[in-house]
C-alpha cells in the first residue's frame, strides 16, 4: 500500500475507532485517508479523544462542489426504480452513499465503511452507487487467512470464499464467487490463484444435488475463465493435501495445491474461517467486499482501530489491482 499511496474515504468519520486508524495510517504513510462529513463534528470527536487531525484531510460533503451534479445523477440512475430527485436528495445528506459516489467518480480510489453501519447498508451503497464488476453480477466476501506454520496453501496463505455475504449462492453465483475470489487472492497474496470448489464429495464420490450445484459452477468459471486453475467438486482435504489429492483426484491441476478455497454455502464458509482462525491461531481479514467495479470494504460493527488500519491497507492495494485490470 505504501509504495503507491491511494485516496480512501472514511464516511463514518466522528467515530473513535476511524479516527484513531486515520491518525495511524496518516503518520505511516500508508494512504491519502479523507474523513468524509460535518469538519466541526470530527474535530469535536477528535478531541474528545485526545487525537490530533493534523496532516488528515477532510471533506464537508454538505458542501461538496459537485453534490447537486452527483445528486441529479444517482436520480438519473435509480429512475427506473422509482427514486425521486427529492428522494435522492435526502440519500446523498448520508456521507456513506456520497463517499461511495466519489468512489465512482474517481474522486476517491476506495472506502471502508461498516463500524456503524450494517453490512447491508455498506452493500446497498456501493451498489446504488458503483455496481457490480464487468461480467459479474454477484457482490459476495472473501477472508484472507494468515495461518501460522502451516504448509498449506500459499505458506499458510488462504482465501476464503464466500464466508460472509451470500447465504445458499446457485451455481451462477457460486461461479461469481470463485472469480472474485480468484482475483482477490492474485490482487492481496500476489500469488497465482488455485481454486478448489469445495464439498463434501470428490469427483463423484457422493452423489447429491448439493454436489450437483459445485460441479456445475465449476463448468461455470471454466467456460467464463479457461486460464485459471480451477477444479471441482473436491473434498477439503483432498483440496490441500498432495498425497490425499492424488489418490482421490488423479490428475486434477488443482487437488493437494489448493490456496482459494470456495465453500457451496455460507454456512460451510462462515464456520470454516471461524474454526480457522481459533483452532489454527489464523489472522482472518474480512469479510472483504468482492464484485463491485471499484473497492469498497466492510467492517464488522465490533471491529477495532487496528482492524480498520489493516483494512485501509487492503482496501488501497485493491484499488491498485483495480486500475491496473483497467489499464490492460
Amino acid at each position: 500500500a505504501k509504495e503507491n499511496r491511494q485516496r480512501i474515504v472514511l464516511p463514518e468519520a466522528t467515530d473513535a475507532r476511524m479516527l484513531e486508524a486515520a491518525r495511524r495510517a496518516v503518520d505511516e504513510n500508508l494512504a491519502v485517508v479523507v474523513l468524509l462529513g460535518d469538519p466541526a463534528a470530527i474535530e469535536k470527536a477528535a478531541q474528545a479523544q485526545n487525537i490530533s487531525l493534523q496532516g488528515i484531510q477532510m471533506m464537508d460533503h454538505g458542501a461538496h462542489p459537485r453534490r447537486e451534479e452527483w445528486i441529479a445523477e444517482y436520480a438519473e440512475k435509480r429512475k427506473s426504480k422509482g427514486l425521486t430527485l427529492d428522494q435522492a436528495r435526502e440519500t446523498m445528506k448520508d456521507p456513506l452513499f456520497f463517499g461511495a459516489m466519489m468512489v465512482h467518480q474517481g474522486e476517491m480510489d476506495g472506502m471502508v465503511a461498516g463500524a456503524v453501519n450494517s453490512t447491508p447498508n455498506v452493500i446497498r451503497a456501493s451498489l446504488h452507487m458503483i455496481g457490480a464488476q464487468e461480467g459479474i453480477k454477484t457482490v459476495s466476501s472473501c477472508f484472507l487467512m494468515i495461518v501460522p506454520d502451516c504448509p498449506y496453501g500459499a505458506n499458510g496463505v488462504l482465501m476464503y470464499g464466500d464466508a460472509g455475504v451470500v447465504p445458499d449462492p446457485n451455481e451462477e453465483q457460486l461461479a461469481d464467487i470463485a472469480i472474485a475470489t480468484a482475483q482477490s487472492m492474485e490482487a492481496l497474496a500476489g500469488v497465482e490463484p488455485i481454486v478448489a470448489m469445495l464439498s463434501f464429495s470428490t469427483y463423484g464420490s457422493a452423489s447429491h444435488p448439493l454436489v450437483d450445484k459445485v460441479k456445475k459452477a465449476t463448468e461455470i468459471v471454466k467456460k467464463k475463465k479457461p486460464d485459471l486453475k480451477v477444479d471441482g467438486e473436491l473434498q477439503g482435504d483432498a483440496a490441500l493435501i498432495e498425497s490425499i489429492g492424488q489418490r482421490k483426484a488423479p490428475g486434477s491441476p488443482v487437488a493437494g495445491k489448493a490456496n482459494t478455497l470456495i465453500f457451496p454455502d455460507l454456512n460451510a464458509g462462515n464456520i470454516a474461517y471461524k474454526l480457522t482462525e481459533r483452532l489454527a491461531k489464523a489472522e482472518a481479514y474480512g469479510p472483504l467486499l468482492q464484485g463491485l467495479a471499484l473497492p469498497v470494504n466492510d467492517l464488522s460493527r465490533g471491529c477495532n482501530a487496528r482492524d480498520i488500519f489493516n483494512t485501509i491497507a487492503i482496501t488501497s492495494v485493491e484499488a491498485q489491482a483495480a486500475k491496473a485490470r483497467r489499464s490492460r
